[in-house]
């Protein structure tokens, strides 16, 4: 990992190479507590190409509250591992002091009173600020969207992502990637494509019949910047197909194409390129292993795992940024490309606190455009947290969001257990606040969101946690192909991490009873998220909303239903 000092040589080639984070500047005003805008912005312009890199925005478009996990995990060789560790050791390891707004963050202690102090993060508005200044200080930077952009939101949903396109369009992107864009359905999704007025980039999009490179999506494109002729190369999320509904996008195949990778960035290198960037939704651990794999990348623009690291990584000679997620942060990389190699980089990781960055006017009345005609509805409070509960989803088991929506799949359904999908996305609600309709869609929303109640085995059961906790905890980062674990509402288990498949899961406890799950006998079962086409159900979020209703006060508690062994 890049030291925190202004400069680190390490060896690239026959040349000296110099890297820099831009962190620790911004970590000695946040244990001030004297942030302002120009702080934030503060930046030493470096070398003679600049990068700006957003992803994971879940088209949050409006300022949230965001909590980060508490519990990231890493096996294998990723174990006590950047970005597997949180809280108190991942302030020590950057030298953040308790307390500070850098504490709030990036950790997760004291969330709910530091948000009272700090406020809320993000905002598109506030973003397109950032961007401004960077363009201002560099004109020919080039902004790139790693993916999961036109998901996640009441209003993306029922305008089936146009909102999104919309504003991301006035940010003016030069390229993007994608994920859970393709759950629009692949005709939706190549509308939009034919459309946007920057590239849309996938070196592992495939055509699943003939099993070749997608027409509409392009494996790399070229820009001419600071006198570089950098080649951005895309890479999608490769699992798509798994983590996802097949059926929304049949024509399409994906996977990491690690062969297909090298190949291409040896055919940019042959036509010139002086500077390699990936811009990639692969997730932190396999864009480490494939840096490993794959020789002559520069840089690894990564998303999709939501982690937000304030300096990069270093495998071999690629750098690895990681940008957060829902607006949160906006990562600023310069860097020094001479004689057609990279000989430094600088990197500074911009925390968006709405209340510090003043909003873009032009791209306020944008947001405000796009969501008006949806107004009422968005605002509508369903309910309100008691003065005690934070509801959050980060992290590898459950949150309290899930803990919520795993409540009223049990209620509402008729259900012994319940099932909530491990995804990652989702702003947090404090104690005290009001729950809106739109709180409700920010933590649910999806193309595929009906909730299903069926009858399953002990062993079925047990059998559906093994698998997914092998794509969590499988220490080949290849192998992970997912998110985090599924969540359980009415049931207790056991995991060791350390174990392989089919050897992890045990104690499985029915909470209402305390009795074991019996493999042979049929337990009730509501979840929600299915790939299975032609699920039936009512949608999760009219589910959570009649729940949340109520209940009139939502009031979380502990969830100590999973014990972790081996971490």
């Amino acid at each position: 990992m890049i030291s925190r000092r202004d400069f680190l040589q390490v060896s690239m080639a026959a040349s000296a190479m110099v890297g820099a984070s831009g962190f620790g500047n911004w970590a000695r005003l946040a244990a001030q507590q004297a942030l302002t805008q120009d702080q934030l912005l503060e930046f030493e312009t470096f070398g003679n190409v600049s990068l700006i890199h957003i992803t994971d925005i879940h088209a949050q478009m409006k300022p949230i509250f965001f909590r980060e996990p508490e519990i990231n995990l890493g096996v294998g060789a990723a174990k006590g591992q950047m970005p597997h560790v949180t809280g108190a050791d991942f302030r020590k390891a950057y030298g953040i002091s308790d307390g500070s707004p850098s504490a709030y963050a990036m950790t997760y202690n004291d969330f709910a009173s530091l948000a009272k102090t700090y406020g809320r993060v993000g905002g598109l508005d506030r973003v397109s600020t950032v961007i401004n200044s960077i363009r201002a200080d560099r004109p020919d930077a080039l902004l790139l969207d790693g993916g999961d952009t036109w998901h996640g939101s009441y209003t993306c949903h029922h305008t089936q992502g146009q909102d999104m396109v919309n504003v991301m369009n006035a940010l003016k992107p030069d390229a993007m990637t994608f994920h859970w864009e393709f759950t629009l359905g692949s005709e939706r999704v190549n509308e939009i494509v034919e459309g946007l007025p920057f590239v849309a980039l996938g070196q592992n999009i495939f055509d699943a019949e003939w099993d070749e490179p997608a027409e509409l999506f392009k494996p790399y494109k070229f820009y001419e910047t600071g006198g570089v002729k950098v080649a951005v190369i895309g890479q999608a999320f490769p699992y798509m197909p798994i983590a996802n509904p097949r059926w929304m996008f049949p024509e399409y195949s994906f996977g990491i194409r690690d062969e297909n990778m090298q190949a291409m960035v040896d055919e940019v290198r042959d036509m010139g390129a002086e500077c390699v960037v990936v811009l990639s939704h692969n997730g932190f651990d396999v864009d480490k292993k494939m840096a490993g794999r794959v020789s002559g990348i520069d840089v690894i623009l990564s998303g999709h795992t939501h982690d937000a690291l304030p300096e990069p990584v270093l495998v071999g000679q690629t750098h690895i940024i990681a940008s957060g997620s829902n607006g949160k942060f906006v990562s600023r990389v310069d860097l020094d490309v001479r004689d057609g190699k990279m000989m430094g980089l600088k990197h500074k990781l911009i925390p968006i606190f709405s209340d510090v960055i003043a909003p873009d006017p032009v791209i306020s009345k944008l947001i405000d455009d796009q969501r008006a005609p949806y107004a009422d509805q968005l605002a509508e409070v369903i309910g309100h947290t008691d003065d005690n509960s934070t509801l959050y989803r980060r992290g590898n088991f459950n949150g309290t969001w899930d803990d919520v929506i795993c409540d009223a799949l049990i209620s509402e359904r008729e259900a012994d257990i319940a099932m909530s999908p491990g995804v990652r996305w989702g702003p947090s609600i404090l104690p005290g606040q009001a729950i809106t309709r739109e709180d409700i869609w920010n933590v649910t929303s999806m193309s595929y969101g009906e909730a299903y109640r069926t009858e399953m085995t002990g062993e079925f059961i047990h059998t559906i946690l093994e698998d997914v906790g092998d794509n969590l905890f499988n220490p080949d980062p290849y192998y992970q192909q997912g998110g985090d674990m599924v969540r359980i509402g009415g049931m207790g288990y056991r995991i060791d991490i350390t174990k392989p498949q089919g050897s992890r899961i045990s104690d499985m406890t029915l909470l209402k009873t305390g009795e074991k799950i019996d493999p042979a006998k049929t337990y009730v079962v509501a979840g929600w998220a299915s790939v299975n086409e032609g699920t039936e159900g009512p949608q999760i979020w009219d589910v959570v909303e009649s729940h949340i209703r109520k209940q009139g006060t939502i009031s979380v508690t502990p969830n100590t239903s999973v014990q972790v062994a081996g971490a």
